[in-house]
């Protein structure tokens, strides 16, 4: 009895199947609160504290030039005309005769302060050629003159600086990687010569390159517009995480598609500059180009990444002993992925830093250490090569997978402008309906290698080709050569 009367109890303070449902329904909607509040803090109510607080280490930029402008046709005067004297008096005091007078051409732009002691970044652009540069403060600040202190075009970034007895306030930057897409932040700067303004918006994407080889800009949808250039994007914690430097717009006005260059790249640039007054970037000295899918199957690899060395000049890689055919898969540590990757990789490691690459070579993964030089100075030296003129034809010819080729010999060699030693058969034809057409091999084309090995005779060719089908492979890697600037082209070898 007692014990019937104990299960009795506990069946009673037993929750039923609908009390079970209704404890899940509230504590589900407290998860959701909890997430809703959670959300709600991380978006901000207003930005106003944040523009307060770094508004004061915003400069608005205008620049003044010198432009030269015609006067015009000049009036002609008899000589011993009594008027001569009148117009000679004129034309001396209007601009000294036919002397063409000048006027100045303004411009604006936007920086922010980086140093206590007044150095500003800015876009290269918004002072390119200007003869003077005023910096404007925000609030009752004034106005200050600015020297250049030095410029890189390829990030599109200057560094100024101006002299004051007063510490100024100054921003300081942030680590532009740990930004993610939808991140908000706040772009400052001179619209349009409105003055200080400011916009928000989100990070809508990240590593976008619009044309230099150095491009890691943050595209954003708060509002850019001409004069906000060199303007400061912040975060929410007041750090610089870009420099406002473009916008994509039909019209030239805001539609939501900004970009500002990465805080990660203008670092190392503005030290740099601040130290050296120019960019001393590495320079490694090969030329590359991307892995891609036929090229890999070619070379028999089991993906695209890397970067494929098709020519080395003289320079540091051809010293260490990095050759054309190389794929190169890390350097100094970081794995590659693309050209892009290693092209960035090596102009932000430092000038006489001795590296280690790491290459494939005939199916074998070797290790060789560099020791960089100077991108800038190779760049000065580097003279462009005169344009390859049309291929003749003529001796030892034939067709193969819709390629013409001729054996070299010293006319050819005279017609397309090539050193007295060159090698290779020389593309005379193309039939446009083959793959060697659609692979953009075109008459005038030098053919050096096929396979990686070097081609001298038509029968070399003819051997790769077989060679390649024999081993169940459908495409022959070829190093072709235009106008001397090498590049690898898969060709398929199908009957």
């Amino acid at each position: 009895m007692k014990i019937a009367g104990k299960a009795q109890a506990i069946a009673k303070t037993r929750p039923t199947p609908r009390q079970i449902a209704t404890l899940f329904a509230v504590v589900a909607t407290f998860v959701f609160m909890l997430g809703a509040m959670a959300q709600a803090q991380s978006r901000p109510g207003s930005f106003a504290d944040l523009a307060e607080r770094v508004s004061p280490s915003v400069v608005n930029i205008t620049t003044a030039t010198v432009v030269s402008q015609d006067t015009g046709p000049q009036p002609m005067v008899p000589e011993g005309s009594p008027f001569e004297d009148f117009f000679r008096d004129f034309l001396e005091r209007d601009g000294e005769g036919n002397q063409p007078r000048t006027r100045r051409s303004s411009a604006l732009g936007s920086g922010f302060v980086i140093s206590e002691d007044g150095y500003i970044v800015t876009n290269n652009h918004v002072i390119e050629g200007a003869d003077e540069i005023q910096v404007e403060f925000f609030g009752d600040r004034g106005e200050l003159d600015a020297t250049v202190v030095g410029t890189d075009p390829n990030t599109d970034i200057a560094l100024l600086k101006v002299e004051t007895d007063e510490p100024l306030p100054f921003v300081v930057f942030g680590d532009s990687e740990a930004i993610r897409v939808g991140d908000w932040v706040m772009a400052m700067g001179n619209p349009l010569g409105q003055g200080f303004s400011i916009s928000a918006g989100i990070i809508s994407a990240r590593g976008r390159e619009l044309q230099g080889s150095y491009d890691d800009f943050l595209q954003t949808d708060a509002a850019i517009n001409r004069g906000n250039s060199g303007g400061p994007l912040f975060n929410l914690q007041g750090q610089v995480v870009g420099v406002n430097t473009a916008i994509l717009s039909p019209n030239g006005g805001s539609i939501g598609i900004g970009f500002a260059m990465a805080s990660n790249v203008v670092t190392k640039v503005v030290d740099q500059l601040k130290e050296f007054g120019e960019t001393r970037r590495g320079w490694l000295g090969v030329r590359i180009q991307d892995v891609t899918e036929d090229v890999a199957e070619a070379m028999e690899l089991d993906n695209t990444r890397g970067a494929l060395v098709t020519d080395v000049p003289d320079g540091p890689a051809k010293d260490a002993g990095i050759e054309g055919g190389d794929l190169i898969l890390s350097f100094a540590g970081q794995e590659v992925a693309d050209t892009r990757e290693l092209v960035r990789i090596v102009g932000d490691s430092g000038v006489g830093d001795t590296v280690r690459v790491v290459i494939l070579r005939d199916g074998q993964t070797q290790t060789i250490k560099v020791t960089l030089g100077r991108r800038e100075d190779a760049l000065a030296a580097d003279e462009s090569e005169e344009e390859t003129p049309e291929a003749a034809p003529e001796p030892t010819e034939s067709t193969i997978l819709g390629l013409t080729l001729s054996e070299m010999t010293d006319e050819l060699r005279g017609e397309l402008g090539l050193d007295a030693g060159a090698e290779g058969l020389v593309v005379t034809e193309v039939d446009a309906a083959s793959a060697a057409a659609e692979k953009g091999i075109m008459p005038g084309d030098v053919i050096t290698e096929a396979g990686q090995e070097r081609l001298t005779t038509i029968a070399d060719f003819e051997t790769r080709i077989e060679a390649t089908r024999d081993g169940g492979r459908q495409s022959l890697l070829l190093l072709v050569r235009r106008g001397g600037d090498p590049r690898f082209v898969a060709l398929p070898v199908e009957e």
